[in-house]
């Protein structure tokens, strides 16, 4: 099956600055995939609605995403990407098709070098200066949304939320964004993760 057989969503995440406003709109050149990029709508409504302040930009952020969520039910297939919170496992879960989450990782001084980098020239309504280590660097962002690493989907049998709230809801491929990645490969394995989900999922 080639990468491009993929028909499904794609959920790209990561802390800010790990890379996925990168990688995401190569992966979905290489899926052949519509990408939904957060930061790209909430741009769009700042110039709207304009950010003065940071309570502001953080409920256009969310908004944002809602947005995402809602072009993703309808278009029934895409690379989303974005800073996940918890909140959004469930919507992510209710999308109209198979979902496989690469997760993006690096060392944590990079990136914060990155963010440092991208605070001193991004556009206004994102307040990024004013935001506190605790809300950039915490443990939800720090993990995948769906759960942990799916690493043998084909064998390992079907658990619930609700029997297991540690139970992965979709296969997670974690990439360490630190160094190149071979976006190729990576499509490939997104293809393969999501057919051995669906074998295990078969009765």
């Amino acid at each position: 099956m080639s990468p491009a057989a993929f028909r499904g969503f794609v959920v790209v995440s990561g802390a800010p600055a790990s890379g996925k406003s990168t990688l995401a709109p190569a992966l979905a050149a290489e899926l052949d995939l519509p990408l939904l990029a957060k930061d790209v709508v909430k741009d769009a409504l700042v110039d709207v609605l304009g950010a003065p302040d940071l309570p502001r930009s953080r409920e256009l952020g969310r908004a944002a995403v809602q947005v995402l969520f809602a072009v993703a039910a309808t278009s029934g297939l895409a690379v989303l990407e974005s800073v996940w919170h918890g909140y959004a496992r469930a919507p992510l879960a209710a999308l109209p098709g198979p979902v496989v989450e690469v997760f993006c990782r690096c060392d944590p001084d990079v990136l914060r070098t990155r963010f440092a980098a991208r605070a001193a020239s991004r556009g206004a309504g994102y307040h990024d200066r004013e935001r506190t280590a605790a809300e950039l660097w915490n443990g939800e962002v720090g993990s995948p949304v769906g759960g942990g690493p799916l690493e043998s989907p084909a064998s390992t049998p079907q658990r619930s939320a609700a029997e297991d709230p540690g139970w992965r809801h979709w296969p997670v491929l974690e990439i360490d964004t630190g160094v190149a990645v071979d976006v190729p490969a990576l499509a490939r394995g997104i293809t393969a993760a999501a057919g051995q989900a669906s074998t295990a999922a078969r009765p």
